[in-house]
């Protein structure tokens, strides 16, 4: 499998993915990743229906991600792969899928979270989980749009704290 973008958005699919990073990186499916998500059959189902028309869209459970990436039949495939949380990343990397860059976009603010920058909000997992990514080699950049400029995502956790 290749992958043209991996991206952590907690909304998965939605207008902007829909419209612009598929665009941007002319996937042939897009794999939405998230154990809670693949099992709430309505959210599944709206996520579906915003997929834009001719791209294969899938809702998984990170198990399955991993076991299609290491299905020889989608060797060749173009995708685009969706989660909502840097965790699922790591959990995707330690069962072999080869990342080695991540496109972080947008992560819902949530009570206790801390912003570091206007679309993206983390927890004492989140940094934890970031932190592991940094240390496995991963590229991070924090980028909302395709148009838009990346930024090191690593020169704004620095300053992060939640002790």
């Amino acid at each position: 499998m290749e992958l043209v973008l991996t991206r952590i958005d907690s909304r998965l699919i939605h207008g902007q993915v829909a419209t612009s990073w598929v665009k941007a990186t002319k996937p042939e499916a897009i794999f939405a990743v998230n154990d809670d998500v693949a099992e709430d059959k309505i959210r599944k189902s709206l996520l579906l229906q915003v997929a834009p028309e001719g791209v294969k869209s899938f809702v998984i459970p990170v198990e399955k991600a991993i076991a299609v990436y290491n299905n020889p039949k989608y060797e060749k495939t173009k995708v685009l792969l969706l989660v909502t949380n840097p965790a699922d990343v790591v959990r995707l990397i330690e069962g072999g899928v080869d990342i080695k860059k991540v496109n972080v976009g947008g992560m819902t603010y949530k009570e206790g979270d801390k912003l570091i920058s206007q679309a993206v909000a983390i927890n004492k997992d989140d940094l934890e989980a970031f932190k592991k990514l940094d240390s496995m080699g991963v590229d991070l950049e924090l980028r909302q749009l395709a148009s838009s400029s990346p930024e090191n995502l690593n020169a704004k956790l620095g300053s992060i704290s939640f002790d």
